[in-house]
């Protein structure tokens, strides 16, 4: 079986169109935030489930049913499947991958990533949003595959980030690998996760700007490698 593992919904009518055989897997969550390091894999999502409530009033069987279930296939992929990984660069996107890298690191399958195409140095962080169908088809066309010491290195970064090991994801962040090519950047975003973002918008703040519509372009503008939509950046700014 063909597998695509798309980062949300924005992407799945676009990828439709392409004609690309597979079946979709899409990946609703955001593990960038929020607590994601539970002892074992039922706490894990009931977390993720109460952690979404609060913050977004998503309720919660939905939540199990609409996210945690459709993720949870990844872990059914095994050696006789391809499962092609759709994410972008930015730490957003990165976090949610270097989970799949976990989940798939004995699974056997062959595996590729999927990433933004043909993007300029200024606009990397800003992913899949400008592709149609005609530049998804030219990103699979240009698909890097993943090798198993990229698997056990994101399975290495997926720990280290849920573990808040900063100085770790610096260490892990020196790999060098095609499937990988902004580690160093997004790995240090990650040692920072905590800190950093919320700095910037209180930078911004100090500047005079208030409300969330000022402030999420210059966010973006300056920490473009966090992903951060709209949402995380009002939590940011209503935290202050």
């Amino acid at each position: 079986m063909i597998y695509h593992v798309l980062p949300g919904d924005a992407q799945v009518e676009d990828f439709r169109k392409t004609g690309i055989p597979g079946e979709l897997i899409v990946f609703r969550e955001a593990f960038v935030t929020g607590p994601i390091d539970a002892v074992d894999v039922n706490e894990f999502w009931d977390q993720r489930a109460h952690f979404v409530l609060s913050e977004y009033a998503e309720d919660e069987i939905s939540y199990h049913e609409k996210v945690a279930d459709e993720i949870l296939r990844i872990s059914e992929i095994g050696p006789d499947d391809e499962v092609n990984l759709w994410f972008e660069f930015e730490l957003f996107c990165s976090v949610n991958f270097w989970y799949c890298l976990s989940e798939l690191k004995d699974s056997g399958a062959t595996v590729y990533r999927v990433g933004p195409f043909n993007l300029e140095p200024d606009d990397v962080w800003k992913g899949f949003g400008g592709h149609g169908s005609d530049e998804l088809a030219a990103a699979y066309e240009s698909r890097t595959e993943i090798i198993q010491a990229d698997l056990d290195r994101g399975a290495e970064l997926w720990t280290a980030f849920r573990r808040r090991e900063g100085s770790t994801l610096r260490k892990l962040s020196d790999y060098r690998s095609a499937s990988m090519p902004f580690l160093k950047e997004v790995a240090e975003a990650g040692s920072e996760i905590d800190s950093r973002p919320l700095q910037i918008v209180r930078e911004i703040r100090s500047e005079g700007l208030s409300t969330i519509d000022e402030v999420f372009p210059e966010f973006r503008k300056r920490a473009g490698v966090y992903g951060f939509g709209d949402l995380q950046v009002e939590h940011l700014l209503d935290s202050i």
